[in-house]
């Protein structure tokens, strides 16, 4: 089953260190099957109040490679770079087309 995970970076404590752990990130990602499906880019809320100010989806084959990922170590040793930087993240998992 495809998992996808959503994310949103609210108050940035460090941009320099913030900077870095962006620049980071994606390779991280990819060791665990993972990529980006969006990352930034403008939102517009249709219903509800939700007005996320920078949105990242990242796509893994299944919610057990994105769990691997989320506990590897190459991504605990980037988590420190956000340190005081106010992040929101959830899985969801399902099936697409």
């Amino acid at each position: 089953m495809t998992a996808l995970l959503i994310g949103n970076v609210g108050v940035i404590g460090d941009e320099r260190r913030m900077a870095e752990y962006r620049a980071k990130v994606l390779d991280t990602l990819r060791l665990y099957g993972g990529g980006f499906v969006i990352r930034g880019g403008e939102s517009e809320a249709l219903e509800g109040d939700w007005q996320p100010e920078h949105l990242s989806v990242m796509g893994f084959p299944t919610a057990e490679h994105a769990r691997r990922w989320y506990d590897s170590p190459e991504y605990r040793a980037i988590v420190p770079l956000r340190d005081g930087t106010h992040m929101d993240l959830i899985l969801v998992e399902g099936e697409g087309e």
